[in-house]
């Protein structure tokens, strides 16, 4: 009797341990630890202790809603099984090994708000999918080796205020839709190939306070309608082939703390331009074209 209640007991103890994660689920996570090598990993897991234990992973109602794998040495590529984990919330795999494309099943991850993968070593396209995760706020993929152009769907995101795409060989022209996502906090594509103008509807992102998008191919001369974007504190474009006059409606922009538009063919004498900007902590605007006539962007009466 005694033998029979200590292992009712031991059952019953083994249950509440592991939890009712799906089994779906912990297939995922083991399917992304045997393709990044999760014996070498840094901090690895006891596959034979509940999901509860295993290191980065979080869980609400018995469902894996977040994965923190930061700086912890993941090699290989992300599973196909990665789309399985459809109750997460959050991704951070920033500064890893991890290679190859990223998964279009990943585009099931429905509840996802934020997305590093960030400084690892991804190839091949960003796939459409991506812009199926109409829950996501941040998306954090630089420092990669990502190429092919942005999703024309990328407006999608309508609930992003964080879009880093820099140091990978993203080509093609800046999608127009990406304007779209009018919450549009920080928008930083810089080192990358992009070609085209600057959207004409830059000025819906009315929320954007950082955009950088420096060496680049991007030329043509600046949308007047920048200067509606108020809220703008940053803006990096060097090392592109502008041109022409800066637009006087840049005046408006008073929040302006870093203004960086070297290595371009803008005219006029832009060492007079920093007294127009109030809060200007940083300018510069080496390598650029200067004429005797005065860029001022005073507006007039």
């Amino acid at each position: 009797m005694n033998t029979l209640k200590t292992t009712l007991l031991f059952c019953l103890v083994t249950i509440l341990s592991f939890g009712n994660v799906s089994t779906k689920e912990k297939e995922a996570l083991v399917a992304l630890y045997n393709s990044t090598q999760g014996l070498t990993w840094n901090t690895t897991w006891d596959l034979q202790s509940p999901v509860s234990t295993w290191f980065g992973v979080t869980l609400k109602d018995d469902k894996v809603v977040a994965l923190d794998l930061p700086f912890n040495n993941l090699k290989g590529n992300l599973p196909v099984e990665f789309g399985d984990l459809v109750n997460l919330e959050k991704v951070n795999l920033f500064r890893n090994d991890i290679s190859g494309a990223i998964p279009s099943t990943i585009g099931n991850l429905k509840n996802l708000k934020e997305l590093n993968i960030a400084f690892n070593k991804l190839d091949g396209q960003l796939p459409n999918e991506i812009t199926k995760l109409s829950s996501l706020k941040t998306l954090q993929l630089f420092m990669n080796r990502l190429e092919g152009q942005i999703p024309s769907t990328i407006g999608n995101l309508t609930k992003l205020e964080r879009l880093e795409l820099y140091n990978n060989n993203l080509s093609g022209e800046i999608p127009s839709t990406l304007t779209d996502i009018k919450g549009l906090k920080e928008l930083l594509i810089s080192s990358n190939r992009l070609t085209g103008k600057l959207p004409s509807t830059i000025s819906n992102l009315n929320e954007l306070k950082v955009l950088s998008a420096f060496d680049n191919n991007l030329f043509g001369t600046l949308p007047s309608s920048i200067g509606s974007m108020v809220s703008l504190e940053e803006l990096v474009i060097a090392n592109n082939a502008f041109y022409g006059d800066l637009p006087s409606e840049m005046a408006n922009l008073v929040n302006l703390k870093v203004l960086m538009i070297g290595d371009n063919d803008f005219k006029g004498e832009l060492v007079k331009l920093e007294a127009q900007f109030p809060n200007l902590m940083q300018f510069d605007f080496a390598n650029t074209k200067s004429r005797s006539a005065i860029a001022t962007l005073d507006t007039e009466d």
